[in-house]
């Protein structure tokens, strides 16, 4: 998968200068303060944002502790390019704006964070303060099936090593140091990400019952890393699956979209249907695909790979609502196909996806997004386009016909006229100024309705841009 991998393989071309830490298998959470593993390693300067540096330097230069962590670090030891670069300190929360006078803010009431921004470059760093889980409940209290663990509150700050151990999975908890070229391990982050395997910190079933949420979390870091489950992971989720049921129903509806959003979407999904977690979330999706298995259909996670080919090429996904629509396209197919009319289908959706709602908060402003995507991309399908293109779910309805027509396998005629179709541009570009030519490729399916006319206008599309973050 990367560079980074490939000989001396990660453990080899660091250098352990202190031992400490957890024992194989309890990851460090027996009591009192464990030393980290200390591992000598440098990233080149150019693969670590340098505000993340000045970020952090500040906070050490006033006297405090301060690392890049998460998914950064593991990010970087892969030879990916992170996303962002989060940062915990030990500064309190009022402490970081007297550090950062001038660009810094505080957020949120139920925990406090510091964003740390440079107008210059439009980026902003989350600057957190330690924090540990209020009451560690272990072995001896996740043995009883009927406790409930459920994590209601996680407002307690704490200590370098308690922010490392509250974590989800090893691979998420190394604490780096740049200018002491020194990454900080209490759970064996670093083996698990030479190995490619994800574990939680502590033990799976405790912590899958604490956070539900980290079921779907799991499946994203493997699907999207193409690391392994650990087998006490896969057996976890397996037998904890039904506790998503009462995780918080956006919390949810977010990892499920992040995980069609990573560029690997049809991993994702099919290891959530492989574990059953999809059965839980979208027992409609898991119940067509059981189906697929028999009948050979491979509409669903054909249109997956289309959404992976797609994120691939642009190198960022298409939008929340392309990736929903598509991913509940079949199991709305299924329930709306005896419909006799367009109002007879709206009533049929609305209905399913009100049920659907009860476990993925899709709101009434979704529904309505969704299906005027579905309306849309069937006048595509048909060969019209007229002049909803210009609206702002125009380019969104295109993406998601080329979607379908790669997952229906349509005919290469139809699916090079999509290609072919130019979405309206600005009034003011210049390009376009005095161009009164219809801009669409004639349909070879639909050559009678070819003298439509296209009305230019601005479109709300521009690459990069969400119009619907749900």
């Amino acid at each position: 998968m990367s560079a980074a991998l490939s000989e001396p393989t990660l453990l080899e071309s660091s250098r352990v200068i202190s031992e400490g830490g957890p024992t194989p298998g309890s990851h460090g959470l027996e009591a009192g303060p464990p030393p980290p593993v200390r591992h000598t390693f440098r990233f080149e300067e150019g693969r670590v944002d340098p505000d993340a540096l000045r970020v952090v330097r500040k906070l050490v230069a006033a006297g405090f502790e301060a690392y890049i962590v998460g998914g950064a670090v593991r990010d970087l030891l892969l030879g990916l390019t992170p996303k962002d670069f989060d940062i915990a300190t030990s500064a309190p929360p009022e402490d970081v704006p007297r550090v950062f006078r001038h660009n810094c803010r505080i957020i949120g009431r139920r925990f406090r964070l510091a964003h740390v921004y440079f107008a210059y470059g439009g980026r902003t760093y989350e600057v957190a303060t330690f924090r540990r889980n209020p009451g560690e409940r272990e072995s001896a209290e996740g043995d009883d099936e009927s406790e409930d663990l459920l994590i209601r509150s996680d407002n307690a700050f704490g200590i370098a090593h308690e922010d490392a151990l509250r974590r989800d999975f090893t691979i998420n908890a190394l604490f780096y140091d740049h200018d002491h070229s020194t990454i900080l391990d209490w759970t064996s982050g670093m083996p698990d990400v030479e190995r490619r395997i994800i574990r939680t910190i502590g033990q799976p079933e405790v912590r899958f019952r604490e956070d539900p949420v980290r079921i779907l979390r799991a499946i994203k870091f493997a699907a999207r890393l193409g690391f392994e489950l650990s087998d006490e992971v896969y057996s976890a989720i397996v037998a904890h699956r039904d506790d998503l049921a009462r995780a918080a129903r956006p919390r949810v509806f977010e990892e499920v979209l992040r995980l069609l959003r990573g560029g690997a979407a049809r991993r994702s999904i099919w290891l959530a249907w492989d574990t059953g977690a999809l059965a839980v979330v979208l027992p409609e999706l898991a119940a067509y695909l059981d189906d697929m298995e028999s009948s050979g259909d491979g509409r669903a996670l054909g249109a997956l790979d289309a959404i992976d080919r797609m994120t691939a090429e642009r190198g960022a996904p298409p939008d929340d609502a392309v990736l929903l629509a598509t991913l509940l396209r079949e199991p709305i197919r299924e329930w709306t196909q005896g419909a006799r009319n367009r109002e007879e289908w709206r009533a049929s959706l609305d209905e399913k996806l009100a049920e659907m709602g009860e476990r993925l908060a899709i709101t009434r402003r979704i529904s309505e997004t969704l299906a005027r995507l579905y309306s849309g991309e069937a006048r595509l399908r048909g060969g019209r386009v007229g002049g909803f293109l210009a609206t702002p779910l125009g380019p969104l309805a295109l993406d998601f016909a080329k979607i379908t027509a790669a997952a229906d396998d349509a005919p290469a005629t139809h699916r090079a006229w999509l290609d072919a179709v130019q979405l309206p541009v600005s009034r003011g570009d210049e390009r376009t100024k005095g161009a009164a030519e219809d801009r669409r490729p004639a349909d070879p399916r639909s050559e009678s309705r070819s003298s439509d006319r296209e009305r230019p206008a601005r479109s709300a599309h521009r690459a990069g841009t969400r119009v619907h973050r749900f």
